[in-house]
């Protein structure tokens, strides 16, 4: 039977460090793109029910930014 090679500790370490940037990278443009998205999308109105208007089941804005 054959044996699997095994790294030696230099190339561990960098194995080690590669991942770990890669993971910071990945942390990094995953927060960038919220960022992105809560600063692109800010929608003015959302559809909702009005004040006073429904069956009283389904809760309605306080005061709404919204024109009629």
């Amino acid at each position: 039977m054959s044996r699997a090679p095994t790294m030696t500790a230099p190339k561990r370490k960098v194995t080690i460090w590669l991942l770990v940037g890669c993971g910071l990278l990945f942390l990094a443009a995953a927060n960038g793109h919220l960022v992105y998205v809560a600063v692109t999308s800010q929608p003015e109105c959302v559809s909702h029910i009005q004040q006073g208007q429904g069956s009283g089941e389904r809760f309605s804005a306080a005061k709404s930014a919204c024109s009629p």
